[in-house]
């Protein structure tokens, strides 16, 4: 073992530690690497968790990727998508394309002796995905959909059904206008509620049967009015997107599912930025209180510095030794760092104890993703910065004089 490390563990195990000043400066040290352990570790997890929770609610709902016709412009009353040069066995072939469903949307009002509300109809057919659309039913189920007549059942989203007081099994007429047109009466019966939390979504979407806006569209029976492309891994996206543009036509475009929505875009952004500035303060605050126990440490022990040099260590051998010695001292704030933030982070994974408020934040309660390399990377990284911030003031010890230093009490 080599000199540094072997004297370095010497010291920091020594009992003589637990009676004078360095017992307290090792405490505040450890201390601060536990805050900047656990802080660092909640930041992270709840921060990218929010992202995934967004946008993986975004997706389910409306397709990871949304093909339209680019007669649609933002309008949501959809055109008929072009099929010249659309492929959609080539997109239903990529590897990492789980499900890709037709849709076409119309806008109407809902209304009954309560109140009415404005509603986006977005109808489906058979191909719909019930399964991942499943999450989000809180009540009944989604509507039997095997392409044939008319399915009059409708799923609503909750804040629609607790503004016009409906429940599963009532019924709702929808009104639906077209231009120069007298207005199109629809009866409803809800069949299920769902909850996304996302407030553009609830405040708008009822899903129900594509041949009811084909109708009131006058559209062909095979028509439709866009694509929702679902993959296996949202991760995948960003990758995938380019190939996808290839196979839709030039007269449809292509657009992800936080794209739609620009302010939710734009908040996810900021998670980024929140992470880095929260992890950069936490990692200054650790740096500033490891550097101070290093100097106290190297004040206190100054006759050993003396003794070493007279013994014929090298400043460079003394300061590895300090610098060991205070990377030792880290170790057991790091653990506990480690198991207190874990503690939280997983107690709020399976319980969600703490809840937010969607109408803000996207999500009702406080998500959490558990990445283990994300966890070891913020230790080691902790630890790492923390060993090159200790070398430049360690050169301190080469301006110890051997005399003075063994005189020094």
């Amino acid at each position: 073992m080599k000199f540094p490390l072997y004297f370095s563990r010497k010291i920091a195990f020594s009992k003589d530690n637990k009676n004078n000043l360095s017992r307290v400066i090792i405490f505040i040290g450890r201390l601060s690497v536990a805050l900047g352990i656990i802080v660092s570790l909640i930041t992270v997890s709840t921060g990218l968790g929010s992202k995934k929770a967004i946008k993986e609610r975004l997706g389910d709902f409306s397709g990871h990727i949304t093909v339209r016709s680019t007669k649609s412009n933002s309008s949501y009353n959809t055109s008929v998508l072009d099929n010249q040069g659309l492929d959609i066995k080539s997109i239903k072939a990529f590897p990492d394309v789980a499900t890709v469903q037709g849709y076409a949307m119309v806008t109407g009002i809902m209304r009954n002796e309560h109140s009415f509300a404005g509603i986006i109809f977005k109808g489906v057919g058979k191909d719909f995905d019930s399964l991942r659309f499943k999450k989000f039913l809180t009540a009944g189920k989604t509507p039997f959909l095997n392409g044939e007549g008319y399915n009059n059942g409708v799923v609503i989203s909750e804040k629609i059904a607790n503004d016009l007081h409906l429940k599963v099994k009532d019924s709702i007429v929808t009104v639906f206008s077209k231009a120069d047109q007298k207005p199109i009466y629809r009866n409803f019966e809800v069949v299920g509620i769902y909850k996304t939390d996302i407030k553009m979504i609830d405040d708008q979407f009822v899903i129900g049967d594509i041949n009811h806006v084909r109708r009131i569209q006058d559209m062909k029976p095979d028509e439709i009015g866009g694509l929702d492309i679902f993959f296996k891994n949202i991760n995948n996206v960003d990758e995938d997107f380019p190939q996808v543009e290839h196979f839709i036509g030039y007269k449809n475009y292509a657009e992800k599912a936080t794209d739609k929505y620009p302010q939710i875009n734009d908040w996810i952004g900021l998670f980024d930025t929140n992470i880095g500035i929260i992890i950069s303060i936490m990692l200054l605050v650790v740096i500033i209180n490891i550097i101070m126990v290093l100097l106290i440490l190297i004040i206190e022990r100054t006759n050993s510095i003396g003794l070493l040099k007279t013994l014929g260590a090298t400043n460079g051998q003394i300061r590895a030794t300090f610098i060991n010695y205070t990377l030792i001292i880290m170790v057991p704030g790091l653990l506990c760092g480690n198991l207190i933030g874990l503690g939280l982070l997983i107690t709020q994974k399976y319980t969600g104890i703490i809840k937010l408020n969607p109408a803000n934040y996207y999500v009702s309660v406080v998500p959490v993703d558990l990445n283990p390399w994300l966890i070891i990377s913020i230790s080691v990284g902790i630890l790492i910065i923390s060993g090159m911030a200790l070398v430049i003031p360690s050169y301190l010890i080469s301006k110890i004089s051997p005399v003075k230093a063994i005189k020094y009490n």
